[in-house]
C-alpha cells in the first residue's frame, strides 16, 4: 500500500491543511488590523497553502465510485432504478417513495433487533452460578419424593392385606358367635329340662 493511502498520512495531510488555513486567517486578521507580524504570518500561511495545493496536485485522487452507472437514474429522485445485471436485462426499478418506505421498514426491524439484543444482554448479566446447586437440590428432592411414593405404595399394599385379614377375622368372629349362640341355646335347653 502506498504511503499516501495510509491513515497516518491522511491525518497528517488534514492537520497541515487545517493549520495552514488557521495561519492564513490569523495573518489576514493581523494584516487587516495593521498589527505587527501580520505580513510574516500571512506569508507563512500562504506558503503553507501553496505547498499543500502542490502536494494535492501531485498525489493521485481518491477513487470515485460512479453508482449511477450501475443504477441508471440514481441521481434523479423519482426515477425508476434498475440495476444492470450480467444478462443485460434489468429488473423493475424502484422510485424514491418505495425506497423510503423500505428504509423505514428496515429501521423498524433494526429497532426490534436492538430491543432483542438488549434482552439478550440482560440475560447475559443474570447470575447462573448457583444453578447447578439448585438442580442438584431438585434432583435430591425428586429422589426423596420417589422413595416416599414407593413407601406409600408398600403401605397401601400392607393396608389392603390388613383389611383382608380384618374381613377374615370378622367372618371367623361371626362363625364363633353363631357357635356360641348355639352352645348357649343348647345349655339353656338342657337346664330347662
Amino acid at each position: 500500500m502506498a504511503f499516501y493511502k495510509s491513515s497516518w498520512f491522511k491525518y497528517l495531510k488534514n492537520f497541515i491543511i487545517g493549520a495552514g488555513a488557521a495561519v492564513v486567517m490569523v495573518g489576514a486578521l493581523f494584516k487587516i488590523q495593521s498589527w505587527e507580524g501580520g505580513s510574516e504570518m500571512l506569508t507563512a500561511g500562504l506558503l503553507t497553502e501553496a505547498f499543500l495545493f502542490l502536494l494535492l496536485g501531485v498525489l493521485p485522487p481518491e477513487k470515485d465510485y460512479y453508482w449511477e452507472k450501475l443504477y441508471p437514474g440514481l441521481e434523479k429522485y423519482n426515477s425508476n432504478i434498475a440495476p444492470i445485471t450480467d444478462g443485460g436485462s434489468a429488473t423493475p426499478g424502484l422510485n424514491g417513495e418505495v425506497v423510503e418506505h423500505q428504509l423505514g421498514g428496515m429501521l423498524s426491524e433494526l429497532q426490534g433487533m436492538s430491543k432483542s439484543l438488549g434482552s439478550l444482554k440482560a440475560l447475559q448479566e443474570v447470575d447462573f452460578s448457583g444453578t447447578s446447586d439448585q438442580v442438584k437440590s431438585m434432583s435430591n428432592f425428586y429422589t426423596s419424593m420417589n422413595e416416599a411414593m414407593s413407601n406409600l405404595s408398600d403401605s397401601l399394599e400392607d393396608t389392603k392385606a390388613y383389611k383382608d385379614q380384618l374381613s377374615a377375622l370378622n367372618k371367623n368372629l361371626g362363625s364363633l358367635n353363631s357357635v356360641y349362640g348355639n352352645v348357649l341355646t343348647a345349655m339353656s335347653n338342657i337346664s330347662n329340662k
